[in-house]
């Protein structure tokens, strides 16, 4: 039986009092320590380890909390979106950007943090964190960024996505259809823009896994030059390229986007790479567009956008997903492609079609939950999880979009 002292003194407890002026109140969540102690209401949060505390200690926020969640020192009973949703939606509510921490709440919880064994030097960073050096943005970087992500296998990613291994938003054209036919709806939006024609050349920039490449091709009669930095996304393609009989029709380069100087091509397309090339270089992105099609010929971006102050996507998608990458407002990307010499033709907004894609590829991330761990771990399996949660919930909220652009090279 649990006395009333033990009640009080519990860890959970104790980081209750504790925490009380950081999240502007009480708790939003039931948090059950290590020691069994639990404490608050709503969503069941676990905290398994004083490990969790240190990092939070040590990276307060969104950073330390994602690293104490993926290695399984904090666990979320039952639906993770619903939980994070709750939490975010409280923090909201409660307005905690005008919260201030003092020096009497920050020597509390410190004290506090030392009573239940959570001061120490800061923990290594989880195995699955990305870790890229170099010049920012330099060709060497760039590909350790680009390999830390899209290089996990491709078998990795064949269970998430769908047959065409289409890795952006497709395009529901009715809610019920399945995800291989909302690709393949979008691949052919992309080029029926185009006004792909047979004998059209056509550069693809940051090509991922071939699906339009190989659809432009197939379909449209088009000839494809795609460029990645993923070898392991080349060796796929090249693989698709030889069984589907398309080799005079398909070339796929292992190549940076701005060593790209063909300047013949017919048309040009860029399926959410754009997100990757950091806002310095944004000019230069747009002029390798620019400077590869001819004279009248049309541009495809589609490109996710944000708002806020996180262009990258916010601390755990910059250390965990995409290191470097920089978004910004639909308007301001728009600025950068005028300012490069196209001329924007049209705009389709299509944030409500990445929720849904994200929920299909959620759905098969748990169909094949069993086999990506025998893949990858469990470690990068919860790195995933929170990942397509909390990208599905950006979409859904607004705080960020997914747009196709249209331009045309002026003469």
């Amino acid at each position: 039986m649990t006395t009333a002292t033990e009640e009080s003194t519990g860890v959970a407890h104790r980081l209750e009092r504790a925490l009380r002026p950081f999240v502007g109140g009480d708790l939003p969540v039931n948090l059950v320590a290590w020691d069994g102690s639990s404490t608050g209401s709503g969503p069941v949060v676990r905290v398994n380890s004083p490990d969790a505390l240190r990092r939070l200690l040590w990276h307060p926020g969104e950073l330390g909390a994602a690293q104490a969640y993926v290695t399984g020192e904090i666990d979320v009973d039952g639906d993770l979106d619903a939980a994070l949703t709750h939490v975010w939606r409280t923090a909201t509510e409660r307005d905690l950007s005008g919260v201030r921490a003092t020096p009497a709440t920050v020597a509390t919880l410190v004290r506090t943090a030392g009573r239940v064994g959570a001061l120490g030097r800061p923990l290594a960073p989880p195995a699955t964190q990305a870790r890229v050096r170099g010049r920012l943005h330099s060709l060497g970087r760039d590909r350790q960024s680009i390999s830390h992500h899209y290089d996990l296998s491709n078998e990795f990613y064949s269970l998430i996505l769908d047959p065409h291994m289409a890795y952006s938003s497709a395009y529901f054209t009715d809610p019920s259809v399945d995800l291989e036919s909302a690709q393949r709806a979008k691949l052919d939006l992309i080029c029926g823009k185009l006004g792909l024609e047979p004998g059209m050349r056509m550069l693809d920039v940051g090509c991922g896994w071939g699906s339009l490449s190989l659809h432009a091709a197939a379909e449209y009669g088009a000839h494809v030059v795609g460029v990645t930095i993923s070898a392991e996304q080349k060796r796929f393609i090249d693989e698709r390229i030889a069984e589907r009989g398309l080799g005079d029709r398909v070339e796929i380069r292992l190549q940076d986007y701005r060593l790209v100087e063909d300047a013949d091509f017919d048309v040009a397309a860029s399926v959410e790479m754009g997100e990757h090339v950091g806002q310095a270089n944004y000019p230069t992105y747009v002029e390798v567009l620019h400077h590869n099609v001819r004279p009248g010929g049309r541009v495809l971006i589609q490109q996710m956008s944000r708002q806020g102050r996180h262009p990258g996507g916010g601390p755990f998608i910059e250390s965990f997903i995409a290191p470097d990458m920089h978004m910004r407002p639909l308007g301001e990307t728009i600025e950068f492609i005028e300012a490069g010499g196209l001329e924007v033709r049209g705009v389709q907004a299509m944030r409500e079609h990445y929720v849904t894609t994200v929920a299909h590829w959620l759905r098969n991330f748990e169909a094949h939950r069993d086999r990506l761990q025998e893949l990858v771990g469990e470690e990068m399996l919860r790195v995933w999880r929170l990942y397509l949660v909390g990208g599905a919930m950006a979409f859904r909220d607004g705080r960020m979009g997914v747009d196709q652009i249209l331009a045309r090279r002026t003469p």
